[in-house]
């Protein structure tokens, strides 16, 4: 009988050992948080956005395979402090005194792709295309471009098209021939027929002309690429991780339309997924009475829609 009457007095202690736990706890959080000001908030948010990129960026990429690396390194040190392993923390130590130097070194292309993301435009708002030229001509070039990769997929003759936005490529221009010419189906097939002298190359369109034909493009590094790719896909792939173009690209092997966005490649397009895919990326989602007027007065949409599909 005496087991019985202690077991509710002991229930009572237990809810009350917790009631108590929270409160301690909930006065602990609150006395912390009044002594946080807007600022220790903002900064905050700020570090786990950094953080938060940095770890985006680190994991698509081979710096992820050298972060990893970096990381072992780090917690052997730590370990060999707190065993006092004095000989391994000597030689780790002087490691890390050169460690900012070799990380710079080794991670330079990364890097270099990291600052020119945030030297273009961090927030994405692909205008730069349209800034210079009216909605017509934008529209225009837009058909234009899908017209033609709609029909060197059919001839399979291999394309590569990049289309700038907020990332200037003048140093990618420099490689090719200057050419500063209106956008036109008939031209962009004329320069990537096969027997042409700036077929392997890749147009630059910039502010909605052709500015140069048969540049040279950084290859991709990543090994994720399908093995079948070749290098116009990696070359497509390699411009799009260092910059914010667009790349249209065109098999010569297959024919498949594939385009190349923030490092991404995707493939099986035709022309009516690519005139989509263009005018949201390009001149933003605004398929409005202006943009539909101005296909109307060019070529006949819904025919060219019908041949592709």
């Amino acid at each position: 009988m005496r087991v019985r009457a202690r077991a509710p007095v002991l229930e009572v202690y237990f809810v009350q050992g917790i009631l108590s736990f929270f409160a301690g706890l909930f006065s602990f959080v609150g006395a912390l948080l009044s002594h946080v000001a807007l600022a220790d908030i903002v900064d905050i948010v700020l570090l786990s956005a950094v953080l938060y990129y940095v770890y985006r960026f680190v994991r698509e990429r081979r710096a992820g395979k050298l972060a990893i690396g970096l990381g072992i390194l780090l917690a052997v040190y730590a370990l060999c402090a707190l065993f006092g392993m004095r000989a391994m923390s000597f030689l780790l130590q002087n490691v890390f005194q050169v460690g900012l130097l070799a990380l710079i070194i080794l991670f330079q292309p990364e890097l270099r792709a990291a600052l020119e993301k945030v030297g273009g435009d961090p927030f994405r708002t692909i205008k730069n295309f349209t800034e210079s030229k009216e909605l017509a001509e934008t529209v225009r070039a837009i058909d234009e471009i899908c017209i033609a990769a709609g029909e060197m997929s059919r001839d399979r003759t291999g394309a590569l098209i990049v289309i700038e936005c907020g990332t200037k490529l003048g140093d990618i221009q420099k490689t090719g021939v200057y050419l500063d010419a209106a956008v036109s189906q008939n031209l962009l097939r004329n320069i990537f027929f096969n027997k042409a002298a700036l077929h392997d190359g890749a147009v630059i369109i910039s502010g909605g002309r052709i500015a140069a034909a048969g540049c040279f493009l950084p290859l991709t590094q990543n090994s994720q690429i399908n093995k079948d790719k070749g290098t116009r896909h990696r070359a497509g792939v390699g411009m799009s991780e260092v910059s914010d173009a667009i790349v249209v690209i065109v098999s010569e092997e297959t024919g498949e339309i594939s385009i190349a966005k923030d490092g991404k490649l995707l493939g099986g397009q035709n022309y009516s997924t690519l005139r989509q895919f263009l005018t949201d990326e390009v001149i933003g989602k605004r398929e409005d009475s202006k943009i539909k007027k101005w296909r109307g007065k060019g070529r006949p949409k819904d025919a060219q829609d019908a041949k592709e599909d």
